[in-house]
This record gives structure tokens, C-alpha cells and sequence, in this order.
């Protein structure tokens, strides 16, 4: 699952420009020009660092948003508004990824009913034996690939006695989707202020050996509960809703809806950045599932 029709990336506006959630002023540009330009020339990551610091751009829990401005400092360079200097190393994320894992299925076979199958486990990837089995399981069998996932995340291994039934990925939200906001009822303003808390299912993936009735579902309901408090441990605040998408050619999304996930209606198949309805892309499926009874209220403060 992969957000689409959505409009984000850079917003101009009169005063200033929102890129990635935030809003840049005329003087905000001249600092970091300044910045930039300052001696010793500083690479990407300095830059970055020392944006953050000048314009008090930070986390709930005081920490720095780095990798939030190092995007946004290259959107500004793509719409013409700074100039970088040229990157120390070429970007790991241009690169394709290399399994290095080995999946395979049980040569003891599988139960195909969900109580036959003991305890499911959701394992918090936390190390890099986690991580590289992650990587392996979406690069080789999510129809979209492997890809880092954007800002703030979680990512979760599904676990059985018997070894991997499949991954969950959970990474920031759409900057702008009209049947969500809508549904929501907030404001631009408060779009913009609140929309970290609501968080998107970004990736999720049964292994294609797994066939076991109601699993998914379950999967999702369980995590719906589990992840609040594990978000809040790690980034200091808690989300009160999760979003996610669909391919509509490819899945129904039944899964979701058996999990109690609303449907909203369906992306206009653009892509983040097409102003001009020129790229189509497949168009999705919009769910949401609240976290907290008071989302709204929260949300809309």
C-alpha cells in the first residue's frame, strides 16, 4: 500500500511555502541561504542540522526533525527557491535494495485455521537481523517493493512457533487527501499542526505461502491496539488514527474491513506532486481506523 492521488510535497502560498507539513517565509529562505553559504561551506546534513536549530523546527519530544528538513531542503532546491551543494555520497535510496535474507516455506507445512496456529506474535523490528528480514520479505513478495519508509515509523514482523507469516510498515500520513479531511472536519490549520498524529499503514504483507482464514484481520486489529503505546515509547506522543490505501485493481480490501476499517471513497489516481492531471496512477482505496473515541476532538483542536 502506497498513498496516491494525493497532493503534497511543495504548496506555495502567498506569504510562503508549505513543504512537507511546514511553512517556509521569506526570511525562514534568507537564513538558510545563509547557511549555506556560510564558512566553511557545511554539507547536506550540517545544513539541515543547523536549519533545524535556527528555525526551532523539532520533534514533541525536543529532538530535531533532520530527516523531515534534509527532504524539505530538497524540495526547495527542486522548486527553485535555494541551491545545495552537491551531495558527499551518492543516495543510498536511488540504489535497488539486495536481498540478503532467505525466506522460504516451512517444509513442515502450515496450519491453515487461525487457532491451530498458536500465538502470533507482532515483533517490533528493533535491530538489524529485524530489519535486513523486513527489507527481504517486501522487496521479494510486496507488489510495490522495498522502499525506506517516510518520517516517523514502526515496523513489525508477524511471527508464528514456526518462523515469518508476514511484515506491517507504519510511516507518516498523506499531507492532503480530500475524503479523509473532509471526513475529519479540521481546518487547513488544523490539518497542519495535528497531522502527525494520524499515521499510515504503509506496507503490509502476509507471505505468499500463508493462506489462514482471518489472519490478516486479526493482525490488524490486534496492531490497532498495540501500536499507540508503542509509538508513543519511541516518538513521545500518540496517534489517534491510522490511515492506509488500497490498490483498487488489485485487492478489495476486505481484510480492513473485517478489522472495523472505514472506507472514505477513493483517491483521484494522481500522484503526489501532479498539479496539472497529467500522471495517472492507480487509483485507491481510502481507509481509516480512530485510535482514541475523542479522535475528532483531538484532530480538531
Amino acid at each position: 500500500m502506497q498513498l496516491s492521488g494525493i497532493e503534497g510535497g511543495v504548496e506555495a502560498a502567498s506569504e510562503a511555502i508549505v513543504v512537507c507539513g511546514r511553512a517556509f517565509s521569506a526570511p525562514d529562505l534568507e537564513v538558510i541561504r545563509g547557511i549555506i553559504g556560510s564558512v566553511p561551506r557545511p554539507n547536506r546534513r550540517q545544513i539541515a542540522t543547523r536549519t533545524c536549530e535556527l528555525l526551532a523546527w523539532r520533534r514533541l519530544d525536543g529532538r530535531l526533525k533532520e530527516m523531515s528538513c534534509r527532504v524539505a531542503l530538497l524540495r526547495l532546491e527542486r522548486a527553485g527557491r535555494i541551491k545545495l551543494p552537491p551531495p558527499l555520497h551518492a543516495s543510498a535510496n536511488s540504489k535497488p535494495y539486495r536481498p540478503t535474507a532467505t525466506l522460504a516455506p516451512s517444509m513442515f507445512g502450515m496450519p491453515s485455521d487461525l487457532d491451530a496456529l498458536g500465538e502470533v506474535r507482532l515483533s517490533v523490528v528493533s535491530d538489524s537481523a529485524a530489519s535486513r528480514l523486513w527489507n527481504e520479505a517486501v522487496s521479494r513478495f510486496h507488489y510495490l517493493g522495498y522502499e525506506r519508509l517516510p518520517g516517523a515509523q514502526m515496523r513489525y514482523l508477524i511471527e508464528y512457533s514456526g518462523g515469518l507469516l508476514g511484515v506491517l510498515g507504519f510511516g507518516a500520513s498523506a499531507w492532503k487527501i480530500a475524503p479523509r479531511d473532509k471526513w475529519i472536519g479540521w481546518s487547513h490549520e488544523q490539518r497542519k499542526s495535528q497531522l502527525h498524529l494520524v499515521v499510515n499503514n504503509a506496507r503490509f504483507l502476509l507471505l505468499p505461502w500463508v493462506h489462514i482464514r482471518n489472519l490478516a484481520s486479526w493482525v490488524l486489529a490486534r496492531c490497532a491496539r498495540c501500536l499507540p503505546a508503542a509509538w508513543e515509547s519511541r516518538y513521545g506522543y500518540r496517534p489517534v488514527l491510522l490511515e492506509t490505501f488500497v490498490d483498487a485493481a488489485r485487492f478489495r480490501g476486505t481484510c480492513y474491513e473485517a478489522a472495523n476499517w472505514h472506507y472514505l471513497g477513493n483517491t483521484q489516481g494522481r500522484g503526489k506532486l501532479d498539479r496539472e492531471m497529467r500522471y495517472a496512477v492507480p487509483v485507491k482505496k481510502i481507509y481509516v481506523q480512530p485510535l482514541a473515541a475523542n479522535f475528532r476532538e483531538v484532530l480538531c483542536s
